[in-house]
C-alpha cells in the first residue's frame, strides 16, 4: 500500500503523520528525491522542505535514512554520504553541521565523505546529501530553474537563423536525449522519509506523465519493503548512541 499526492505538502505530511507513525524513533518525515549527477548517476537530496530549522541529531537521521534509502532502492553497497555545506574545511558552516560531521566522521555504519559544495552534487561526489529544508528546497528549485532555463537557450540558439536551425535539425536526436535526461519531470516524485508506511509527493504542477513517475517511485518503494528497512535499520536514537559509544 502505498499514498501519492500533488497536495499541500504540509497538510500531506501532518496527515500522514497522525495516520500512519513515525518509525525508528524519527521525529518527523523528511522529503527526499533523486536529483541526476554527472554521466547517467544520482543523488538522493534530503531535506527538502519538511525540517527547516534542524538540530545535529536531525541531520545525522537524514543521513541514515538516506543511506538505506540509496542501499535498498538502488541497490548501492555502500553509498557515499555528505554534508551540504559552505566549504570543505571542518570550521565552516552552523553549528549544528559541525556537530554532525564530528559525529558521521567517527561512525563506522555509513560510508560518510564529509563536507561537499554545492556544485560537489551535480559533480557526483555523494550519492546521499544531507542538509536542511531550507537548504535543500532551495537547492531543488534552483536546480530545477536551472535546466528549464538552458533547454530554453539551446532550442533559442538553434532557432536564430537559418545556419543554426540546419544545425539543430542535424542535432535533434542528441538534444531529445539531453532534454529527456535532464527533465525534471523523471525525477518527480519526494519520499516522506520516516513514516511507517509509503507516501510520495508529486509536484503540484506535475501533467500525466510527471505523476507516473511519482507513482512508479511508490511502487518500487512498496517492492521494497522501505519502512520495514528503515524500521529494522534505525532502531532508535538512543540504541544508536549507546551503539556508537561502545
Amino acid at each position: 500500500m502505498a499514498g501519492v499526492s500533488a497536495g499541500n505538502t504540509g497538510a500531506l505530511m501532518a496527515l500522514s503523520r497522525r495516520e500512519l507513525g513515525m518509525v525508528g524513533g524519527i521525529p518527523r518525515p523528511a522529503i527526499s528525491t533523486a536529483i541526476p549527477t554527472r554521466g547517467d548517476g544520482r543523488c538522493y537530496l534530503l531535506d527538502l522542505g519538511a525540517n527547516v530549522d534542524v538540530s545535529a541529531d536531525r541531520l545525522i537521521d537524514f543521513a541514515r535514512m538516506g543511506d538505506v534509502m540509496a542501499r535498498h532502492v538502488d541497490g548501492l553497497v555502500s553509498p557515499r554520504v555528505a554534508l551540504l555545506n559552505v566549504g570543505s574545511e571542518g570550521t565552516k558552516g552552523s553549528a549544528s553541521v559541525r556537530e554532525a560531521d564530528a559525529w558521521l566522521a567517527g561512525t563506522t555504519s555509513l560510508n560518510y565523505c564529509g563536507f561537499v559544495e554545492g556544485n560537489g552534487i551535480f559533480a557526483g561526489m555523494a550519492d546521499v546529501v544531507v542538509c536542511d529544508g531550507f537548504v535543500g528546497n532551495a537547492v531543488l528549485k534552483a536546480s530545477e530553474g536551472l535546466t528549464h532555463m538552458l533547454i530554453e537557450r539551446v532550442q533559442a540558439t538553434f532557432d536564430a537563423h537559418w545556419g543554426s536551425r540546419l544545425v539543430g535539425l542535424l542535432a535533434r536526436p542528441a538534444l531529445r536525449r539531453l532534454k529527456s535526461e535532464l527533465d525534471p519531470v523523471r525525477y518527480n516524485g519526494a519520499s516522506l522519509l520516516g513514516l511507517d508506511g509509503i507516501v510520495i509527493k508529486s509536484h503540484g504542477g506535475a501533467d500525466a506523465t510527471g505523476f507516473s513517475y511519482a507513482v512508479l517511485r511508490a511502487a518500487n518503494e512498496v517492492s521494497r519493503d522501505l519502512p520495514s528497512r528503515l524500521a529494522r535499520e534505525l532502531g532508535s536514537r538512543h540504541d544508536r548512541s549507546q551503539q556508537e559509544q561502545r
